[in-house]
């Protein structure tokens, strides 16, 4: 395969890649990022937006890391499609931990980074699914595959067999009942979900109509989202809750009926990790979930992540295998056979992109002023 002719670097591809790179999963779909084009450099600076950190849930920024790595990989991806070569420097300032990563373009040299571009009709098809998957088993060869992918970017996937998977569940399960027994956790995640209150819509938090089928029985502990009988069911609002239109998917029919399902008995689960447990490996773990998450979709599968385990100091330790070379789990992923989750809001790109030099920075196109 010819290596593609690089496209303009025009104002027009710079916020085309950013709309692409906020594609990202995030936890709660906080979407904890800020990015930064420096024309003269060629250079993408991805920043944590500490507004949007989630000091309960991820109180050492580990969930921040990776949501904006995941970021950092699509960003990766739509610039090898647009005939560029991502090199990209992972905390490159000690003295600004806030500064997560930089993505200098240069023009095509080879066709080593062509594998990625493949990837690129993934980004728009990949979206969380809190649905019951089938029984269908996935295939070993398939499941090399997302090996491969998370090798690519320096971590390992490894798939726990049914013992492993049985206290992965229970630790899930405990997860879930002290998050239903600490009022401060619970309402750091209703001011990350529900909707806005009448008249408003909000570009960011898990609305209503993501949350999936509440449980009614089979083998996934399953994160319920959804208002306790009586409740409202909207948000307190998140940073990003607002009364202004703005561009987006459709909003669903807002009196929908939520329904209840029996999902799988016997969840297939892939645990993500890596040997070193420091904010680079972090990084790298991030880039790793997502390019196995497109590989996924790209294969036919629905996925959806388990991390309430992780949330915990205790239970994420335990929830390791300690047979397996995998020092620090980072992400536990559910995969199968099943319904694509529907398309979240994010924000638009001229709030999370500003182009310039160290000086002048601008907002980036669509910015709301």
């Amino acid at each position: 395969m010819a290596p593609t002719e690089a496209a303009p670097l025009d104002e027009t591809l710079i916020a085309s890649l950013v709309e692409d790179a906020i594609l990202a999963p995030s936890m709660h779909n906080a979407q904890p990022w800020i990015f930064h084009y420096d024309p003269g450099t060629r250079t993408f600076r991805i920043r944590a937006d500490r507004a949007r950190e989630l000091p309960l849930a991820d109180p050492d920024r580990r969930a921040l890391h990776i949501s904006c790595a995941a970021a950092v990989l699509n960003l990766r991806v739509a610039a090898v499609r647009a005939g560029w070569d991502p090199v990209v420097g992972l905390l490159p300032d000690p003295a600004d931990p806030d500064l997560l990563a930089e993505i200098e373009l240069l023009p095509r040299r080879s066709e080593s980074y062509e594998e990625l571009a493949e990837l690129y009709p993934a980004l728009h098809r990949r979206h969380t699914s809190r649905a019951p998957f089938g029984d269908e088993r996935v295939e070993g060869s398939l499941l090399d595959v997302l090996s491969r992918a998370a090798l690519l970017e320096g971590a390992h996937l490894a798939f726990p067999d049914t013992f492993h998977r049985r206290t992965i569940l229970d630790l899930s399960s405990e997860a879930l009942v002290r998050e239903q027994e600490d009022a401060a956790h619970r309402a750091e995640i209703a001011r990350w979900t529900g909707d806005p209150p009448a008249g408003g819509i909000r570009d960011d938090g898990i609305p209503r109509y993501a949350f999936g089928p509440r449980s009614r029985g089979g083998g996934v502990p399953v994160r319920d989202f959804g208002p306790a009988p009586g409740a409202s069911g909207t948000a307190s609002g998140g940073p990003g809750a607002t009364a202004t239109p703005r561009s987006a998917p459709p909003l669903p029919d807002p009196d929908f009926v939520r329904e209840s399902a029996v999902f799988e008995e016997s969840p297939q689960l892939a645990l993500l990790g890596t040997a070193r447990d420091q904010p680079a490996d972090w990084l790298r773990a991030g880039q790793a979930m997502e390019r196995v998450l497109l590989e996924a979709t790209l294969d036919g599968l629905a996925t959806s992540v388990a991390s309430q385990a992780l949330e915990w100091s205790d239970l994420r330790w335990a929830i390791r295998d300690p047979a397996s070379a995998m020092g620090h789990v980072h992400m536990v992923i559910r995969l199968g056979y099943g319904p694509t989750g529907p398309v979240t809001r994010r924000r638009t790109v001229g709030e999370v992109l500003s182009i310039g030099g160290a000086q002048g920075a601008r907002p980036g196109p669509g910015s709301v002023t």
